[in-house]
């Protein structure tokens, strides 16, 4: 609003207001024109009512203004200053006579205290238009908005003679962070919505506010809200990424703020096929207690228009952003922008574009969206991405030690059966030399199978011949492997403990 006020003042003619909330857009410019020097008229406008002044009752309409053509026309006749909200013109702009008059509007109101703003939830401006329009962004609700639509929904279930309903300020924070993200009347419905299917507002009810935002997240299209109900435990070894990750699980609290730490930025997470690195990224949103939005790159990619990749990319980035503090997974990273530094000629520069967009995105972003990322194959990425500053770190996951195998064994075990007594965890581990976690866990799902299809329990035979009869990836892709470990050694942190522990001694 105070981009907008600045605008105005300065007599800019046309400006485009980016909201889906037109009337909380439309109170707050009411409230910032009515005292200003000079004092301005705020008229809206829509197909349905034509130009109706804000305050006036909706018949009170000016006289055959529902086209847009003679609404503009009445616009540029007015003498007193005003501000003229047009919703939905948007729908209209292919129109070569709509364009034509709103360009002579503008000109008409250069120099004047006359301001037509084009409100619409969604951006589209022609080219004749690009060098005139100046685009705004409507803020989402803060705290303090939301904070008064929850304190107005605990008085409406306060009764007659009883005492009114409060909450713990404890309980109002998370209620009222839980619903960051939604507009004022996406928030007003989800309290209610909690007060119906629980009879109350409490700090059990924060899961029924955030299932607002994974409906957010589904109109979006591009982003995936994962659930996740595995905890850090599941995960064998990765001592050192499982120590970074607690280190940071209060990273997003006021009393990191106040103690002077900045916001993570993200982790990258490299490392051979099938060793835990999208496992670590979910279960680091559990124990961070964030929510974790999927960015599935394919989805952004758009080739029907010019430009509408990059509008995909912008538009699910400001979703990340308006539910944050939040992570944002981006998995194989390296698939994702492998090719972006040669893309010109297989896909007309999109990739490039795109690749620059998200980099300057991650570079310049100040709301709390945490990128963790995982790659396989390093050489794919562009430079870019490794530079410091772009990732807090950059963790090497690699393929898992006999203590590791150990731990892997034992958490898979303890899936599928309350005893594991009988197995000896240390001898499968032994035999499992070579083998990812991903690996040890179809080689017990293998002899499960084997066992089951001759009707008795599986045993610690089972297990070592499924291990015989599977070729492990850091076999069949040797050079590979030897090549990603070779470039991780000097360059990346190691994920796991022992490694971590011994390149400090060996410094």
């Amino acid at each position: 609003m105070q981009e907008l006020e600045v605008l105005i003042q300065a007599q800019y003619p046309l400006i485009y207001l980016l909201t889906s909330e037109e009337e909380r857009a439309e109170e707050s410019l009411a409230s910032m024109v009515r005292h200003r020097t000079p004092p301005r008229r705020l008229f809206s406008w829509t197909v349905t009512r034509g130009l109706v002044e804000y305050g006036q009752p909706r018949h009170v309409t000016q006289h055959n203004t529902q086209s847009p053509q003679p609404a503009l026309q009445w616009v540029i006749d007015q003498k007193d200053p005003g501000v003229f909200v047009f919703k939905d013109l948007h729908d209209f702009l292919d129109n070569a006579e709509v364009r034509r008059w709103l360009r002579d509007a503008v000109s008409a109101l250069r120099h004047t205290h006359k301001t037509i703003i084009l409100m619409s939830p969604i951006q589209v401006i022609p080219p004749e238009l690009e060098k005139e329009v100046v685009v705004v962004e409507f803020n989402l609700p803060t705290a303090q908005e939301l904070g008064r639509v929850l304190q107005r929904q605990l008085e409406s279930m306060s009764r007659p003679g009883k005492p009114p309903v409060t909450l713990t300020e404890s309980t109002r924070e998370k209620l009222i962070s839980a619903a960051l993200g939604l507009t004022l009347d996406e928030a007003e419905k989800v309290y209610r919505k909690a007060v119906v299917m629980a009879g109350r507002l409490s700090e059990a009810e924060v899961d029924i506010v955030l299932s607002e935002k994974q409906q957010l997240i589904r109109r979006n299209g591009i982003l995936e809200y994962l659930e996740v109900d595995e905890t850090i435990e599941a995960v064998g070894g990765l001592q050192e990424l499982k120590h970074w990750l607690n280190q940071r699980s209060e990273a997003f609290s006021e009393r990191a703020r106040q103690y002077g730490l900045p916001q993570p930025k993200g982790l990258l997470i490299l490392g051979v096929p099938g060793c835990g690195k999208s496992l670590i990224a979910k279960t680091a949103a559990h124990l961070w207690g964030l929510p974790l939005l999927r960015l599935d790159l394919g989805r952004v990619y758009d080739g029907s228009t010019v430009g509408k990749s990059e509008a995909n990319l912008r538009a699910a980035l400001r979703t990340a952003e308006s539910i944050s503090p939040a992570i944002l997974f981006i998995d194989e990273l390296d698939k994702a922008f492998g090719g972006a530094g040669g893309s010109a000629d297989s896909d007309g520069g999109t990739s490039s574009r795109i690749f620059a967009s998200f980099l300057t995105w991650m570079q310049e972003k100040k709301s709390p969206v945490f990128v963790m990322a995982t790659a396989n194959r390093i050489e794919r990425l562009p430079s870019e991405f490794l530079r410091k500053g772009r990732f807090d770190e950059i963790f090497f996951v690699d393929l898992p030690t006999i203590e590791e195998r150990i731990d892997i064994f034992r958490i898979h075990l303890q899936k599928r059966r309350s005893d594991i007594s009988r197995f000896d965890l240390h001898q499968l581990a032994k035999t499992c030399e070579g083998f990812s976690g991903a690996e040890i866990e179809q080689v017990l799902i293998a002899a499960m199978y084997e066992s089951f299809a001759q009707h008795r329990e599986f045993t610690q035979l089972d297990i070592l011949a499924a291990t015989k009869a599977t070729q492990p990836l850091s076999r069949t892709m040797t050079e590979q492997v030897t090549a990603l470990r070779e470039w991780a050694q000097q360059r990346a942190r190691p994920a796991a403990a022992s490694v971590a522990e011994y390149q400090r001694l060996e410094f």
